[in-house]
């Protein structure tokens, strides 16, 4: 059997690309072919998660094991073969692959090939250009900096309430109004 799935981008608008996958590959096998269509080093730490009809995460399936906790079930993409836990056509997944910043592909299950098989995953189609893989960190921070400081001067001096003086509230002038009326 051979899943076709469709993946895309919320940071590239233009970009899709359409792999197809026999449904017994692993989901390393699958990480792989996601990695060389969009011509990306294999030397990131990448996860899937399967996700709902809404995007919400719901199971992961990750390169290494990360948890300690047995009492949680853990899969690996090396052991854990995609019809294991896909089984249905528009499955939705998320692909990340730069976990510092959690940037991810969208990826859905669009249809179920049955009676055929492939050697190897094969990118179908491919179209725009991929984000970057990782993004800069100093840039990233500057930005951040940036925004922590424009926010700064908004906490503190915001419509001039910057030195404010608690004495200087005339509060004797409301003293005559009636807020009942209004």
């Amino acid at each position: 059997m051979i899943y076709k799935f469709v993946i895309v981008s919320d940071e590239s608008e233009n970009f899709i690309r359409e792999i197809e996958i026999n449904s017994d590959a692993t989901f390393l096998e699958f990480q792989k072919a996601i990695i060389s269509s969009v011509k990306y080093s294999n030397n990131e730490l990448t996860t899937f998660f399967l996700c709902s009809e809404s995007w919400e995460k719901e199971l992961e399936v990750m390169f290494m094991e990360m948890d300690t906790d047995s009492s949680v079930d853990s899969y690996l993409m090396a052991d854990t073969k995609l019809e294991e836990l896909i089984e249905d056509e528009e499955q939705k997944l998320l692909f990340v692959f730069d976990m510092l910043t959690e940037r991810a592909f969208f990826i859905e299950l669009k249809e179920i090939v049955t009676g055929k098989s492939l050697t190897k995953a094969v990118c179908l189609y491919s179209r725009g250009k991929a984000p970057e893989q990782t993004v800069n960190l100093d840039e990233l921070l500057n930005n951040t900096v940036k925004k922590d400081e424009a926010q700064s001067v908004l906490d503190n001096d915001f419509y001039g309430d910057y030195g404010y003086n608690e004495d200087e509230l005339d509060t004797e002038s409301f003293s005559d109004l009636n807020f009942d009326e209004y």
